[in-house]
């Protein structure tokens, strides 16, 4: 599908790519980079990783895919960096977890004849580095497509071949839509679990000791890196705070519902919120 393939930042999810796509045939060649000579390092020791390379630059070179595996921040930075050394006519995407001013930046930074289209491959896990990396992380889960609307359709056709081609299910939205889904059904959640761990954390630490699965099932993703979902929140912090909005309007009939011994009300909610979850 791609001769050669540059994955920078090869992480939980650069690494699970680099496994995926090597295993499914899907490149000759996965080229890596990482800003830490430890993780450099380790790529080497990995039959997914063909050659690492000292510079983001380096890396680039010949490659006819680059996906951009990096902290939200730093993406379209770093493709600005790399522009130089793009191959023309390549496609260029990232996984990042927001996409506007992601996908607008980015666009702006390849050279002419260099497309940049955003991807966000719905997968992951509360855990971080290459060590945990899966060669089926991407299987069966979504990935979300975020063409701007310049974007070449046979680029896009081609980006979707390749996720498809790990076995993801495609969904083709806009930057802005994107970002207005992903706040509800991903970073509320998250800040929702950080939040009730957090209170807890603030309570006696015996609690702790009488929590059965419920707690830590609903909790889990509380586990992921703060200073990653800091940059994740910041960057989408319009469409989280609509969110934010939304969620507090819903518990705000809860509390009124048990203040004002509105036993309907409340149990419509609550069966509101199964059906949801029983349909996921």
């Amino acid at each position: 599908m791609f001769e050669q393939i540059t994955i920078l930042g090869p992480g939980l999810l650069g690494a699970s790519l680099a496994m995926a796509v090597k295993a499914r045939g899907l490149t000759t060649s996965v080229h890596s980079w990482s800003r830490r000579p430890e993780t450099r390092a380790k790529c080497m020791r990995h039959h997914w990783c063909d050659a690492v390379f000292e510079t983001a630059s380096e890396a680039c070179e010949g490659s006819d895919l680059v996906i951009i595996c990096t902290p939200v921040q730093t993406i379209a930075p770093l493709i600005k960096e790399v522009s130089h050394s793009l191959k023309p006519k390549s496609l260029v995407t990232d996984v990042g977890s927001t996409k506007s001013l992601i996908c607008r930046q980015s666009a702006n930074a390849v050279p002419s004849g260099v497309t940049f289209i955003g991807s966000h491959p719905m997968a992951g896990s509360e855990r971080s580095g290459l060590e945990h990396a899966d060669v089926d992380l991407f299987t069966n889960a979504t990935c979300l497509i975020t063409p701007l609307p310049h974007a070449p359709s046979e680029k896009i056709a081609q980006l979707i071949a390749f996720w498809e081609a790990l076995e993801m299910q495609i969904a083709t939205v806009s930057p802005e839509k994107h970002d207005e889904i992903v706040a509800h059904i991903s970073h509320l959640p998250h800040l929702l679990a950080s939040t009730v761990c957090s209170l807890l954390a603030q309570k006696d630490p015996i609690w702790g000791n009488f929590s059965g699965g419920g707690l830590r099932d609903s909790t889990r993703v509380a586990s992921g890196d703060p200073y990653l979902w800091k940059q994740i929140l910041e960057q989408n912090r319009e469409e989280v705070i609509r969110a934010i909005d939304s969620f507090e309007g819903e518990l705000h009939k809860l509390k009124s519902a048990l203040l004002n011994q509105e036993s309907h009300s409340l149990t419509q909610l609550l069966k509101r919120g199964k059906q949801y979850r029983d349909q996921l």
